[in-house]
């Protein structure tokens, strides 16, 4: 039977290419995002094969997360992975944290950390059911995080908090999970070209092209995320769980 899959934050970006790459490896997609219908349409349309779905949903209000689980039972009556993709920026991307405003914390924490952790709470007791049940077979779940989860960004503080937390849920999650033969993963990007970091691009460039910031000199695309996805589903990190993959062009290493 075709495995089903959840993407967050799935209409554009990281979230976009792992969505395509899962179509390609003949997944039905769950595509959830606060983009309007019309927008999921044509997203649906760029998508090989049939049988996904697009939910207008935001992770940030458990309703919403309610519609994803009922979706996906009633669309697929399974669920073989889970990658928590939403997120956003802060408000104001440049206010300094002594600046920061109560509200630009809650809506990013609400986003990038509640919101991953309720429904992976939710996802997940689904998959213990299909497991027992004998309807799938090692599910999981992929948290996408940041290099920000480690890395400090003083301007936009309540992004590098949410990070941090995607990352202690991961570990968390993995080993709650893993009597229930569900594994967890990691992925962490660096500095990717995406919708989230256009008003950066000018600053990036200097830094990548001229300053030496990335051992590997360009930006990361959302298909180096997309194909780190991908060798999780391929059954590769069978014996790995609570695992981090770094995707930021070794930014990762500690140089001199």
């Amino acid at each position: 039977m075709r495995r089903a899959a959840c993407v967050t934050g799935a209409a554009s970006g990281i979230g976009l290419a792992i969505t395509q790459n899962l179509a390609e490896l003949d997944y039905g997609v769950l595509i959830a995002d606060i983009r309007d219908e019309t927008e999921g349409e044509g997203i649906l349309r760029q998508l090989e094969g049939k049988g996904h779905i697009y939910l207008q949903a935001d992770v940030s209000i458990a309703s919403d997360r309610e519609r994803i689980l009922e979706s996906i039972k009633r669309t697929f009556g399974r669920l073989d992975l889970l990658v928590n993709n939403a997120g956003v920026a802060p408000i104001d991307r440049g206010k300094d944290i002594l600046e920061a405003t109560e509200e630009s914390y809650d809506r990013v924490m609400g986003i990038n950390l509640k919101g991953p952790f309720f429904l992976t709470q939710l996802l997940a007791r689904y998959m213990i059911e299909l497991v027992q049940a004998g309807k799938v077979e090692s599910p999981k779940i992929v948290n996408i995080s940041s290099i920000s989860a480690y890395t400090s960004s003083t301007s936009r503080g309540e992004y590098c908090i949410s990070k941090a937390g995607v990352s202690m849920m991961t570990k968390l999650f993995a080993d709650r999970l893993a009597e229930h033969g569900i594994n967890v993963y990691e992925i962490r990007p660096g500095i990717i070209r995406t919708p989230m970091t256009e008003p950066v691009v000018e600053k990036y460039d200097k830094l990548i092209l001229e300053e030496g910031l990335l051992p590997i000199k360009r930006w990361g695309r959302p298909e180096d995320v997309a194909a780190a996805v991908k060798a999780i589903v391929s059954g590769g990190f069978e014996y790995s769980t609570g695992q981090v993959f770094d995707v930021d062009g070794g930014f990762h290493i500690r140089r001199l």
